[in-house]
């Protein structure tokens, strides 16, 4: 007899959907000077959630103005004032966490147990670590008195909507300077309500303006003369762009581009924690995740043995109802984005790499793709050097230590890596030996406030979290 989950569907009726939303550009929701507007869905359904706009030149130019504006009074405020409205940010954040999870998982279409588990306490988190360096910031590393930086126009992606916010918009106040945000054109919704909680905790006007739309918008926020820091999460393709426009001008970068992160697994490694790593590395979210471990490097030793297990446990995932508690698989974002992992798995079968899928029912409406594993894949196939972002594991082995470590770096990324052993004289090797910047060690896809998060190479430049995020938004005096 096989054991079935009863169905464990979260309500939605703690979310208050409006039928359309305003931008909200110092303080206030006001309406677009342009008529362009666009649906948001939920990708799990297909269903139209609400209505967004699409900011036009005038838009992006009304709310850098207003960040401008109240840049001059919030740069002015003690550090321990500004640390009180994010600290009231955090505990609004967790006070709401039901509505903003339930919403998450609605736009975004990842399970709830992961946006009420792991996004929303994070985001929080991130909130509180800054609130707390607010007053603080002779200690960042920057000198006595360091500066904030001005307006930060900030980007980010669909795959982490709030937590990516967090990561950005937590720093960049903390240190003094006012942001202008423009979130994902898919993943709109729990920005707004974010805009929302600013209002509830009666954070000064103009200190965070959030503006939806497309690529143009985002191009009319990065392009504006006014605009003092850059910072964008997202695919390298545009991060490249962005370089390009800011290359020659005053304005700070930082840019968190994408990955094609190694899973490293040693013949001495715990097989059974190992498996789970690396289910999490790649199916978490999706495969929705920049540092996602889409290559598994096994050591040929334990290979068949190895995926025996990770087989079985695949066959255990649960694909469907993102609302539903049961659930670890959820929708992919976006038609365009389950186009592009067909697109790359089709590839991969006729390159010659064989493809294996756990037996799951696909639902009708939605956008879906089963939990994936290419075996027999050399380093030359697209799907071991291109980004997927999606639940698809390319598998590769090894013999010795030294062949995995260069197997490893063998790729134009470098955002992040793990290593699977039980000695730690081989962690230590091989963390040294790999180049990236996130190394994870009998673990995998852990974030922390405090910690540092950034790439190498193709995967950008600069660094968020932590103390290295902060430094990102301040300026030392001796360099004014």
């Amino acid at each position: 007899m096989v054991f079935e989950y009863a169905p464990a569907p979260e309500s939605t009726k703690i979310v208050n959907l409006k039928s359309n939303y305003e931008l909200f550009i110092g303080g206030k929701f006001v309406k677009s000077k342009a008529s362009s507007n666009y649906k948001t869905i939920n990708p799990a359904t297909e269903e139209v959630l609400s209505e967004i706009v699409e900011a036009s030149e005038k838009d992006v130019d009304e709310a850098v103005k207003a960040a401008r504006k109240a840049f001059k009074s919030w740069s002015k405020l003690p550090g321990s004032e500004r640390g009180k409205y994010l600290y009231r940010l955090a505990r609004i954040i967790q006070e709401r966490s039901r509505e903003l999870a339930v919403l998450e998982s609605m736009n975004n279409g990842k399970p709830i147990r992961e946006s009420r588990d792991i996004d929303i306490p994070l985001v929080a988190a991130h909130f509180f670590h800054y609130a707390g360096w607010a007053d603080k910031l002779d200690y960042a590393g920057l000198g006595k008195n360091p500066q904030p930086l001005g307006v930060a126009g900030q980007i980010i992606p669909w795959n982490f909507p709030l937590l990516m916010l967090a990561w950005k918009i937590a720093p960049a106040i903390a240190a003094g300077n006012t942001v202008v945000l423009k979130p994902a054109e898919t993943t709109p919704l729990t920005a707004l309500l974010f805009a929302e909680i600013c209002q509830q905790a009666e954070l000064p006007d103009g200190v965070v303006n959030i503006i939806t739309g497309a690529g143009a918008t985002g191009k009319f926020l990065v392009e504006h003369p006014d605009v003092n820091k850059v910072a964008f999460t997202g695919s390298t393709e545009v991060g490249r762009l962005i370089a390009q426009t800011v290359a020659g001008t005053n304005k700070k970068v930082t840019l968190e581009l994408g990955g094609k992160a190694a899973n490293i697994v040693f013949d001495d490694a715990a097989m059974d924690q190992a498996v789970e790593g690396v289910i999490n590395g790649i199916f978490f979210n999706q495969g929705h995740v920049c540092c996602a471990g889409s290559r598994l490097l096994l050591q040929e030793s334990i290979s068949d043995e190895f995926l025996n297990l990770l087989y079985e446990r695949m066959k255990t995932l649960r694909l469907g109802d993102p609302l539903d508690k049961n659930t670890d698989i959820g929708a992919i974002n976006s038609a365009a984005q389950l186009s592009k992992i067909k697109e790359l798995t089709n590839a991969g079968k006729s390159e010659g790499a064989e493809m294996w899928s756990a037996p799951c029912e696909i639902p009708n409406k939605g956008f879906w793709f089963a939990p994936t594993v290419f075996t027999n894949v050399s380093l030359s196939h697209r799907i071991a050097r291109e980004e997927i972002f999606g639940p698809v594991l390319s598998v590769l082995t090894f013999r010795t230590p030294q062949e995995g470590i260069d197997k490893a770096n063998n790729t134009p990324f470098g955002l992040s890596a793990g290593i699977w052993s039980e000695k730690g004289s081989k962690i230590l090797w091989a963390s040294q030996k790999l180049k990236a910047g996130v190394i994870w060690a009998n673990t995998f896809n852990k974030f922390d406030p405090t910690s540092p998060f950034g790439g190498y190479k193709e995967s950008g430049w600069g660094r968020e979290g932590g103390r290295h995020g902060l430094t990102a938004y301040l300026k030392g005096v001796s360099h004014e």
